[in-house]
């Protein structure tokens, strides 16, 4: 397995199939030029395998933190240790950028992400509840 920083909306399209939805070429190179986004895609014989996405966050009296955005593994490649390695590698980015730390949010029934992130060194901070503003025309 090899794990790289995607440079190019051409690399996200190419690992469209690890996304919930078609990559949009407009969004894809929005998403790659902002500072502080971050999309790693794990490789299996040059096959896009897995992915995870990164957004750091900064606030005046708190710093900057990594929060995982999304983690995605290909059903054919799951169980195999990919997606603790994709967080792992996510959370050395984060240490590397000056992050005092990283988060993601996880429905509490959803198993296989608790168990991966679980995993990869995570720390249960408790329950929270997430509301939701749809601002969309």
């Amino acid at each position: 397995m090899d794990i790289r920083p995607a440079r190019t909306p051409a690399e996200l399209q190419a690992a469209e199939g690890l996304f919930d939805g078609p990559t949009r070429p407009e969004w894809s190179q929005r998403f790659l030029a902002a500072p502080g986004h971050v999309m790693l895609i794990a490789y299996v014989d040059d096959v896009p395998a897995g992915m995870v996405s990164g957004i750091e966050m900064c606030h005046p009296d708190k710093g900057t933190e990594m929060c995982l955005y999304e983690l995605s593994v290909d059903e054919g490649y799951r169980r195999r240790g990919i997606g603790r390695a994709l967080t792992q590698a996510l959370a050395v980015e984060a240490r590397a950028r000056g992050c005092y730390g990283m988060w993601v949010g996880v429905d509490t029934d959803n198993e296989a992400a608790l168990a991966t992130y679980d995993a990869a060194g995570a720390v249960d901070e408790g329950v929270f509840a997430m509301r939701g503003w749809p601002v969309a025309p």
